[in-house]
């Protein structure tokens, strides 16, 4: 499903002001459509439990967009469908960082799956990406 690329807007990023891989995800995220606000904070896990995603999926960066959270690696097509269906969750999350994602770009990818998390903090799978 190729979603219309009206479904962007601005996404605020709150990172480690030395953090490389976010500034990647960032670039791949503009790439996509988005405007991005990138906020350098030295405590990362304090900010995540400020805007309420839950800790057991953190990443290196929390973002927001909308009435979204968006933590660590998602790719943009993913935040896309997300803007597009509007479910009832706190948002996505791709927990640590996983090599292949964008951002974490590596010769040797490996697969991980981007998590839609609920209000009640529970996740489920929203998509698997497979290595390439």
């Amino acid at each position: 499903d190729i979603l219309p690329s009206e479904i962007v807007g601005s996404l605020d990023v709150y990172k480690s002001p030395y953090c490389g891989c976010c500034g990647a995800w960032e670039k791949h995220m503009q790439a996509a459509g988005f405007t991005v606000r990138s906020h350098p904070v030295n405590d990362v896990p304090g900010q995540r439990q400020k805007l309420g995603m839950p800790e057991a999926y953190g990443s290196c960066h929390t973002a927001r967009v909308g009435n979204y959270l968006i933590e660590g690696h998602v790719p943009a097509a993913d935040v896309k469908r997300l803007l597009a269906e509007k479910p009832a969750a706190i948002g996505l999350a791709a927990p640590g960082m996983p090599l292949g994602s964008p951002g974490m770009e590596s010769p040797t990818p490996q697969p991980y799956d981007t998590l839609l998390i609920g209000r009640d903090g529970k996740a489920r799978v929203y998509q698997h990406h497979p290595a390439r």
